[in-house]
Parts: structure tokens; sequence; C-alpha cells
């Protein structure tokens, strides 16, 4: 253990003597010319982690749900990041079933305005000991955060673990820490990584697609080791992801597959088995130990230290820029335009090209941008323009600013008509913003939905969100 360590221990006496050591802040340390290398996560590691979570499960009725073995597996992991030096904490979701608690660790060091974010969900449904669904997730990031603890680079940015309580009954603690973050909070996290399902037996390598710079960082490293990837369609709205972009925090991930079938050309790309389950035990008793793959657990474990390293262990200076819209919100009628403008500061180092994008939008609007790629600290003109068959109501329109080296957001509320639900249609408008949970019910584009899942920002109608909303028909 080297100093650093022993301090952050509480380790500060020597031969019986009080020792005091100043060290500079981790903001102003040096940093070296080029990024160290990621290190290689052993897998074995990992299903040793895994091995505990079944043990766990084992103990508590085959299963770590609230009530049962979650909060086991909560102790778990606490210890393992105390030992190695986190400033870790417990968040109680008193909304959450048995008020199960968030488990939170800081490696406490880095830049505390930018924090890189990894999360996975640590809950198993009732009917099994969930170890892939999330014990994979929970057991990489794991594992990770103990490799860097290890490593003790220096730190460009802060790197913040969380594991979730109660993803399965609706998102509920990733839901729940995003609602008592401030402004200024959730401005500091410059991305949030989630990982659920990073095991599957008949796997497919997936990665999430919401920003193309977070999504670049993955595939470059799976380009490296050979491995084609496709874009993450399944988890939209259906993971802890969802709980942060919902806020308009830039968000990526990994994913596996679950219960959905793997197609032939997806076997003749990946391996495996056409027209089975990628994870044929998902949310089953026989989600256990056995029902891990080896390949697919090795690799996403090591692009999540990969993604790690690139986006938040010391380099050369970060170039970073931020975006704001002005005004703010704007209202139209139905077949109307409005405009505002989109302004892009240069933060820290030098300027960079953004591309600018906008989503949330109701049914029948569109986007555009001129010019639609700046440098940092030029401004464009964002005209969103609706259409006569627009519904009425408000929306949270995230606008994205895709950097070289960094992403930021901004939001525009736009209201069309009087943001009461489309004519006719008595259920209340979807808000793009709002969290929604099965059985409620939404009118978009002239159209009644119930929802069928937890999900935030998956269009009705969308073709991505067949598997979230259920089309009542017209009204």
């Amino acid at each position: 253990m080297n100093v650093k360590k022993l301090l952050r221990s509480g380790v500060a006496a020597v031969a019986g003597l009080a020792v005091a050591v100043a060290f500079p802040s981790p903001v102003a340390t040096a940093q070296p010319a080029t990024a160290v290398a990621a290190p290689d996560i052993a897998v074995s590691d990992v299903q040793a982690h895994l091995n505990e979570f079944q043990s766990i499960a084992n103990r508590n009725g085959g299963n770590r749900a609230p009530g049962r073995g979650y909060d086991a597996s909560v102790s778990y992991l606490e210890q393992e990041l105390r030992a190695a030096g986190y400033d870790v904490t417990r968040q109680r979701c008193t909304s959450c079933a048995a008020q199960s608690e968030n488990l939170l660790a800081e490696w406490p060091e880095g830049d505390p305005n930018q924090v890189i974010m990894l999360g996975a969900h640590l809950d198993s449904v009732g009917s099994g000991p969930g170890i892939n669904d999330n014990g994979t997730g929970s057991a990489a990031i794991l594992q990770v955060a103990l490799e860097l603890a290890e490593a003790d680079p220096a730190m460009a940015k802060r790197v913040r673990f969380a594991w979730w309580a109660d993803e399965e009954s609706g998102l509920r603690g990733s839901r729940y820490y995003v609602s008592t973050l401030s402004g200024t909070e959730r401005s500091r996290i410059d991305a949030y990584l989630n990982f659920d399902m990073i095991g599957s037996r008949n796997w497919g390598y997936f990665v999430y697609d919401d920003v193309a710079s977070i999504k670049a960082v993955f595939d470059e490293y799976f380009q490296s080791e050979g491995v084609p990837t496709e874009r993450a369609t399944a988890t939209d709205g259906r993971s802890d992801h969802s709980s942060f972009k919902s806020v308009g925090i830039p968000v990526g991930g990994l994913f596996t597959g679950a219960g959905s079938r793997k197609s032939s050309a997806q076997q003749q790309k990946w391996g495996g088995t056409a027209g089975a389950a990628f994870d044929s035990c998902y949310h089953r008793s026989c989600d256990t130990i056995s029902n891990i793959a080896t390949a697919p657990l090795d690799h996403n474990s090591d692009a999540i230290a990969y993604a790690v390293w690139q986006m938040a262990v010391g380099g050369t200076e970060q170039n970073d820029f931020s975006v704001s819209v002005n005004p703010a919100s704007g209202s139209v009628e139905p077949g109307e335009s409005v405009t505002v403008t989109v302004s892009t500061q240069v933060t820290a180092g030098q300027p960079q090209a953004v591309q600018l994008s906008a989503s949330g939008l109701p049914s029948g609007a569109t986007a555009s941008f001129d010019p639609p790629s700046v440098q940092s600290g030029a401004d464009s003109v964002l005209t969103v323009s609706t259409s006569a068959d627009t519904p009425t109501g408000t929306s949270q329109v995230t606008v994205l600013g895709d950097g070289a080296e960094a992403d930021r957001t901004a939001s525009f509320t736009l209201t069309v008509g009087d943001g009461g639900p489309p004519p006719g249609c008595d259920s209340p408008a979807w808000d793009g913003a709002a969290n929604y949970a099965p059985g409620d019910v939404v009118s978009h584009a002239g159209h009644e939905w119930e929802s069928t899942w937890y999900s935030s920002g998956a269009e009705p109608g969308d073709p991505r969100s067949w598997a979230v909303w259920s089309d009542l028909g017209a009204c």
C-alpha cells in the first residue's frame, strides 16, 4: 500500500508519533504527458464476486431482492471498497421496497467538478439470485473500482461508482438518487455509464448509442479486440441510465442481451444459437452462477476499465466547453416554429468541434441547427418546427453538444398549444422528461398509449419503443 492509501485509511502514526504529511491538491497535481494504459481485468476476480453473490442468495431464500439478500450484497461491496480506500456512502431510498439503500463510492482524486459515474443495479428479482441480472454488471464495476485503487494513477476527473437498489421494481433507486441532486450537482456529472447484464450465455455485444462520443470509446476497445458490436436498443427506457438521461446527463453503457432472441445474422457474427434467447434464464430461478459466459464477461470488464482510463485518468489538459440555450423555453401553435440561440463556450483548454443535435421532440416536430456544427465558443440558431399534427403539450427538449473530447447538454422547454392533451384525447400528453410505470396511459400523436414497462424518454410510436408502449388506438 502506498503512502496516499495509508493516509486514506487513517494510518498517520509512526513509532507512536503523529506524523503530518502535506500533499498538493489532486486537482493541482501535474499530469503525465500521455494517459496510462488501462489494466487487464482478470475475469477470475470478477467471477469471485459473482460466487459471493451466489452464496448470499443461497443464504437468503435463493435471491438478492430487497428484504432478502440485497442488504448482504450491499455489505459485501462496502467492505471491499472501504478496504481499498474509497469514500463510501449508503443512501437510503425512501421510495424503494423495504427502503433499500443505494451504495456510492468515489475515488477521492481528480477534479470534483468533472465526474465520470459508473452504475449497475445490485438487486435481483424475487424468483432467482440474479447472477447475470445484474450480478455481472455489479461485480465488473466493483473489480474496476478495486483495480483503480490499486493502480492509483493521476486523475484528471473524479470517478464515482454506484450500485442501485430496486431497479427491478421501476428503477426506483437510481430515480431517487437523481431526484436528490441539485442542478449544480447534476452539471458536475460529465457522463453516466450503465452496465446491466454483461455475461449472457448466448451473448451479443451491444453498446448504448445515446451519445456518439461515449459509444466511440467502447467501440474503440472492441475494435482493438476484433469484436463486432451492435447498438443497444432493448435497453431504451428499461435500465438505470434512463434516470440520468431524463435530466440531460450524457449516458452510455454495455449489454449482452436478455429475453429477446438472437437472429441468424447475429449468430453468424457472434456464434451461439440463432432463435434462442440471449439469456434463457432472464428473471428466472436458473439465473445462477452457471448461467454466466466467461468470454463476454471478460471482454466487457476490460471495456469498462478502458472507458474509465480513457475518460478520467490523467493525461494532457482536458479541453472542455459548455452549452446553453437562450431563451430556455418557447411556445408555438401546431404548424408553427420557434427559434432560439444555442451558445457554446470554452471552459478549459482549446476549442473543439461540436456537433449539435436535439432529442425529446414531440411527434411531428423537427429540429434544425444553423450551422449544425460549430467550434466551441461559437453560436448556432436552433429552429424547432411543428406540424399541424403535432400534439399539444409540453416537452423537455435536450440539446446535445457532441464534442471531439467532451459532451455537454442543455434543456429547452417547448410548449405546443396550451400544454394540454391532444384534442379528443382524455389522457395527459406524453412527456419526454417524465417517468412512467406499467399501466400509465398517455396521449401522443392522436393516439392513446398504455405503458407496459418502466420508462423515461421512450416515445410512444417510435419503433425502438415497441416493448414499452401498447397502442390503445386513435382518440
